[in-house]
Parts: structure tokens; C-alpha cells; sequence
């Protein structure tokens, strides 16, 4: 008997150590290569890779196409299911790998013509240029990687057939940049539902006016009034029930599509160039500090490329062969979200006796229709009937089975130019003048990018790039505009020279943290601007006189966890919170958010109860007005933080009132409410004493696999 077990124990044995070797080997075979040679197709002479000690490749060629073909091998070997899940997602793929939760993403992005925007800009274009002739290469990399190696253990899990990835690839994933920066989908039918369902009376808290004189100093010392312009905007789209619920879903799908597939959100940032004059070195010195949402991997692929004539250290994304920022000895350049608006929603006008027909310029006008097939793992294909009117995509009613009376066409500059953006990139990867950098930002057309340089040589410079359309006078584009009426039809743009620019300023350096911009030129440039404290507060440092910069200061700077939004908000708000609260503990609360300077340190009390206390008023004064689709959505863009100080402010908004009850609630019922709802929530979610409601507990990162 012991003989038996002993057999059956040797043989158990024997199959683990089989099946642990057999996992070891399988997945050896998907490791990245690091040292050792790689025989590739193409190459015109040996290449070197060196990786250092944090895994960044250094990469030496005689010529480029050399350079960008190793780029594409070592990229694809590190992130190469992130480079398959962006192109699936941007072309609206990703129903086929990850199944029917996906349809509705897949069809937003099918929606858009990212796909058949890109194939058809692929067709005509130049393939003797050298950005071209980089990008073939780099793909050429990619293909050649995934073509003699195994799969990533992704794509066997999800069962992901390998295919060769195309130039056309690239220029769809760059599309999805460019969705990714854009707001409209989100904000336009949000503020035209509290305009047409609410009342004009309602708009009052957003802020949605083109200042002139910008927004540093000016604007952050009171709430600009309501100007002509808004009042002049139009009236009511008289859309129906049912296009409010097409709406709210294509608000919803937009932010679906970045949270759902693991794929981040491009959000913010901070830069600044700052002049010789004024560092310790006697050079300028560059911050960029772009605010793209965390994620596993990493959106950024560091790489430092070298060949005859060209050397780069650059940061670089999925499919994109040029570096987006980057520096060597001779220049370095940042980027920042502009923030214009690029994107307008059209309410078109259809023909009661041909509902294909929509009224464009005088004329009932056919709509153009195509189909296309959405592939889905482990159910049926999904059948689309896709709609185009001569102001572009119909964006609705694909959502929801065309069951939306109004189709409403999406007119967004990414679709409508040619915008050459990687030729703009490989040029401003050796943009080692002020001119050849401002001719390179010139072709950047969508998205709008803030580009922040500065030379070694001494120039610094900042560019707000874009293609700006020149709108009617009187037209407020944070609505849904009417696509019967001509004058919304654009028919041509604004220079590059009349964009936001500063080159070499007296004062001695230049900043951008995606505020409105004051335009030298005097062309407004309507859009969806963060915040202004977070420039100010940058404003204040840069600002300051006898400061000599180095690279200490500036990073302590770029660490910096203070700005006055918390002071605007609480300031008009304190007195009646002191008038409302008895509770010798919440008073001590409410003393620590009096004393508070706005900076979200750790260990600090105040900032988490700053933030749920914004929640709560948010949800306390305006959840009750609207329909739950267009407040979430409102709770997720911009305007509610420009509303909410105004809000603050103005004790008689119609918002304080809470029109689910007979009576009219106050500001200051409304906000013993919102205090109330603060405290239990964070008691019930952080424990009884507020002593551990610190925001080093309530804001935490977790880096989770896209799966």
C-alpha cells in the first residue's frame, strides 16, 4: 500500500513540476527581450538598443527608418496589447475580444468615422514625405515584433487573432486622442437641457461668456457678469422627450468609453518655460507636467532615440512614433490641453414627408447612409445603419435603434480639415528654432495642444494650436445650435497668427494650466477652460520678483497642492454654515475649513471634507431640477466647477430651491441639508471620529489591469 501511494505521490509530483515548467516556458516566451541580437527585416545597417535600469530603451541607428523600425519593435514588445485595445477601441472593435458590454462603445466610435476618416486620410497621402516614411517603418517594427513572437498572454486569454497593424492605425488612435480632449458630447446637451427644460433663469451660475481679458488677476477676483452675448443666444431647440433621452445616452457612452476600457482620459496639465533672465543657470528651464489619468500600463513609453543629425529623449503613446514631449541639448518642448471648443452638436430639421432629408441651405438636403457590422464575441452581429448630414455624423439615434426624432450632426474640426498632426509631431520632435517650432505647431489643427518650447539658445515661446473655426457673431457653441438656420455653417478659419501665442515676453517666462487664454489678436476662442486657481496659484510663484529658478524650485512648484477654488467657494458659505451648526465637534470642523489655505496635504482634514461638502451641495441643490442622466453627466464636466462658487454666491439662484417639495427652500436650508449629508456620509464611510478623515485616505490610486 505505501509502495502504491509513494507511486501516486511520484507521479503527482511529476505532473506539478511538468506543469510549473510548462507555465515558466509559456510564459518566458512572452517576456520583452532585453539583451542579446533580433534579426529584422529591412534594416540598412546594425542598431543598437540599450535599455537602463528603468527599463527605457536607447536606441542608436545610422538612419531614421532604421531608428523608428527598432522604435516599433521594442515598443510593441512592451505595450503591445495596449497598442491592440486603442486601435479596437478608436475603429469600434472591441465588441469582437470583449463581448456585447462593448456594443454600445463600438457603436459611438463607428459613430464618429474615426476609422473611415483615417483609412480615407491614409489613401492621399504623400509617401515619399519623411514623417510618412517614419511612421511605415515604425509600424513595419510593430508587425515584425508580433509577426516572430508569441502573443501576449492577453490575447490568448481573450482570444485575439493577431493582425498587422497599418499606418491607418496610427491616425485612428490619434482621432481618439483628439475625442478624448473634446467636451461638447458631454456639455452641450447638458447646459441646452438646463436652458429649454429649466429656464434661462437657471443658466445664471454657468459661467459661459468669452472674456477678453482672459483669466489671470482679472477673473479671479470676481465672477464676471452675464453680457450680451449670452443673452443674445438662441431660444429653445424644441427637442423632444425623446431626443433628451438620446442625448443623455450619448453623454453617457463618451465617458462609458473611458472608463470602460481601461483606456485613460487625457485631463489637464500644467507647463511653464521660464527665461535665462531669470534662472540660476542662465538657461531657460521647462516644466511639463502632463495630467493623463493613471493607468496599467503607463500611457507614456519613454524612448531616447539617436541617429546622424538627430538625437531625442521623448515620451511617446501607442501607435504614435513621434515623442508628444521631449527634449535633447537643444530644445525641449511640453504640452497642455487648449481647451477651445472644436466640436459642435447641430439639431437638424428633417422633412415630414422624407425623414432622410434634412433642410440645409435653403433645400431639403438627402442625408448620406451606410452599414456596417459590429462583430460580437460569443452573441450575434450587431447591424448599423449609419447616418451622415452635410454638417457630419449623426451622433443619436445609432445609440438608441434611431428611435430620436431630431438627428443631431456633429461638425468637429478633427473630421472636417486636413490636420496634418503627425507631420506637426515629427517636425516639432527637431524643432531647434523658433520659427521651425511655430511652423510646426501651425499644422497642428485638432486637437487644440498648448505646445510649450524653449532653446537652449535662449527663445521660449508658447503656441495655443489649433484650427479655429470663425463662428457667427451672437453664437454661443455650449448648446445644441440649430442646423436649419445658415449662419451656424462655417466657411472658413481663423489664422494660425490669430491664435494665443506669446514668444519671448518681457516678463520672463510663459505658462499654461488649460485656463482661457487672452488672445493678442482679439479673436475670441470659445471652450471648455479648467479652473483658473490652478493657473493663478502657478501665476503667484512664476510671478514673484527676484527668484532665480533651478530645477528644485520648479519641481517644488510642480508639487504644489494649493489654490484659492476651495476660498472662492466656502467664503460667501461660511456665515451660514456658522448660523446653522451647533454640534460642538462639527463647529470645530467647520473652524478647520474657515482657517483652511486650500492645500489637499495627506494628512489634512479639511480637504476631505471640502470635497464632500462640494458633492453635497452639488447634489443637494441641483439633482432635484434635473433628470438623472444629465446630472450625473453635469456632476462629470467642467461647468459645474465654474458654477459652483457662483452658485455659492447668489442666495437667490432658483437652484436652492427644492422643487420636489411644496414649500421654497433657501440657501441656507439647502445647505444645513448638504451639511448634514457631509458628516453622515463621511462617518459612515471613514469611521465616527474625524480624526481618520484624512485625504491621504480618502484619495488613493490603484493601478488595475485593463481586464
Amino acid at each position: 500500500m505505501k509502495r502504491i501511494f509513494r507511486k501516486l505521490f511520484l507521479g503527482l509530483a511529476a505532473i506539478v513540476v511538468l506543469l510549473v515548467a510548462g507555465a515558466a516556458w509559456y510564459l518566458h516566451g512572452k517576456q520583452p527581450q532585453r539583451d542579446g541580437s533580433v534579426v529584422l527585416k529591412g534594416l540598412s545597417a546594425a542598431v543598437t538598443v540599450r535599455y537602463d535600469e528603468r527599463g527605457v530603451p536607447h536606441i542608436s541607428a545610422d538612419n531614421e527608418a532604421d531608428l523608428y523600425r527598432a522604435l516599433g519593435y521594442v515598443h510593441a514588445q512592451d505595450r503591445l496589447f495596449q497598442m491592440e485595445l486603442m486601435r479596437r477601441l478608436a475603429r469600434g472593435e472591441l465588441a469582437e475580444v470583449l463581448g456585447a458590454k462593448l456594443v454600445e462603445v463600438d457603436r459611438l466610435f463607428r459613430t464618429l468615422e474615426l476609422r473611415n476618416h483615417a483609412d480615407a486620410y491614409v489613401a492621399t497621402m504623400d509617401r515619399t514625405t519623411p514623417a510618412y516614411r517614419a511612421l511605415d517603418a515604425y509600424v513595419d517594427g510593430i508587425n515584425q515584433y508580433q509577426d516572430g513572437h508569441a502573443a501576449p498572454l492577453e490575447f490568448d486569454l481573450l482570444g485575439i487573432p493577431k493582425r498587422p497593424f497599418t499606418p491607418a492605425d496610427s491616425l485612428t488612435v490619434a482621432g481618439y486622442t483628439a475625442y478624448s480632449f473634446a467636451a461638447a458630447l458631454k456639455t452641450d446637451p447638458t447646459l441646452t437641457y438646463v436652458r429649454d427644460q429649466l429656464g434661462a433663469q437657471y443658466l445664471g451660475i454657468f459661467d459661459l461668456d468669452w472674456h477678453p481679458e482672459g483669466v489671470i488677476k482679472s477673473a479671479a477676483t470676481s465672477a464676471p457678469a452675464p453680457t450680451a452675448a449670452r443673452r443674445a443666444t438662441p431660444g429653445a431647440t424644441n427637442l423632444s422627450e425623446a431626443d433628451w433621452r438620446s442625448l443623455g445616452q450619448l453623454a453617457r457612452v463618451s465617458q462609458d468609453a473611458v472608463e470602460v476600457t481601461g483606456v485613460p482620459a487625457f485631463e489637464g496639465s500644467n507647463s511653464w518655460v521660464i527665461s535665462g533672465a531669470r534662472t540660476k543657470s542662465g538657461k531657460p528651464l521647462m516644466a511639463g507636467d502632463p495630467h493623463i489619468a493613471f493607468s496599467a500600463p503607463s500611457v507614456w513609453y519613454e524612448a531616447h532615440l539617436s541617429s546622424p543629425g538627430f538625437e531625442l529623449y521623448g515620451h511617446f503613446q501607442g501607435l504614435t512614433p513621434f515623442a508628444l514631449l521631449g527634449h535633447n541639448r537643444e530644445f525641449a518642448w511640453s504640452l497642455t490641453m487648449f481647451e477651445n471648443d472644436d466640436m459642435d452638436l447641430m439639431a437638424e430639421k428633417v422633412n415630414p414627408d422624407n425623414p432622410n432629408q434634412i433642410w440645409y441651405r435653403g433645400q431639403w438636403t438627402d442625408m448620406q447612409q451606410r452599414e456596417e457590422t459590429i462583430a460580437v464575441k460569443g452573441a450575434a452581429p450587431v447591424k448599423l445603419t449609419l447616418r451622415r448630414s452635410p454638417h457630419g455624423p449623426i451622433v443619436n439615434g445609432v445609440l438608441d435603434g434611431n428611435t430620436a426624432p431630431t438627428p443631431i450632426a456633429l461638425w468637429w474640426v478633427f473630421l472636417e480639415t486636413d490636420n496634418p498632426i503627425l507631420e506637426a509631431f515629427y517636425d516639432l520632435n527637431r524643432a531647434n528654432t523658433l520659427a521651425k517650432a511655430r511652423d510646426a505647431a501651425s499644422k497642428i489643427h485638432a486637437p487644440g495642444l498648448n505646445v510649450m518650447w524653449g532653446s537652449a539658445a535662449g527663445d521660449i515661446a508658447w503656441w495655443a494650436a489649433a484650427l479655429l473655426p470663425v463662428r457667427p457673431a451672437g453664437i454661443n457653441p455650449n448648446f445644441v445650435l440649430d442646423g436649419s438656420d445658415p449662419t451656424w455653417d462655417r466657411i472658413e478659419f481663423h489664422k494660425f497668427s490669430d491664435n494665443p501665442h506669446e514668444e519671448n515676453p518681457s516678463r520672463g517666462y510663459v505658462m499654461t494650466a488649460n485656463q482661457q487664454p487672452i488672445p493678442g489678436s482679439g479673436v475670441a476662442v470659445p471652450g471648455y477652460y479648467c479652473l483658473f486657481d490652478r493657473a493663478q496659484e502657478l501665476d503667484d510663484h512664476l510671478s514673484a520678483p527676484g527668484v532665480k529658478w533651478d530645477t528644485q524650485s520648479s519641481q517644488a512648484l510642480q508639487l504644489n497642492v494649493r489654490n484659492g477654488y476651495s476660498r472662492r467657494f466656502l467664503t460667501p458659505l461660511l456665515p451660514v454654515l456658522q448660523a446653522i451648526v451647533s454640534d460642538p465637534g462639527e463647529r470645530a470642523l467647520l473652524e478647520q475649513l474657515a482657517s483652511w489655505d486650500g492645500a489637499h496635504s495627506l494628512d489634512g482634514i479639511a480637504p476631505t471634507l471640502f470635497n464632500q461638502l462640494l458633492y453635497e451641495v452639488a447634489v443637494a441643490a441641483l439633482s432635484d431640477e434635473m433628470a438623472e442622466p444629465q446630472f450625473k453627466t453635469l456632476l462629470k464636466i467642467r461647468a459645474l466647477d465654474f458654477a459652483l462658487p457662483r452658485l455659492a454666491a447668489d442666495q437667490e439662484s432658483p437652484w436652492w430651491d427644492n422643487v420636489t417639495t411644496p414649500a421654497r427652500e433657501t440657501r441656507s436650508e439647502t445647505m444645513k441639508a448638504a451639511w448634514q449629508n457631509t458628516i453622515a456620509h463621511l462617518r459612515k464611510t471613514m469611521g465616527a471620529e474625524p480624526q481618520g478623515w484624512t485625504w491621504g485616505k480618502a484619495h488613493t490610486l490603484t493601478h488595475n489591469h485593463p481586464l
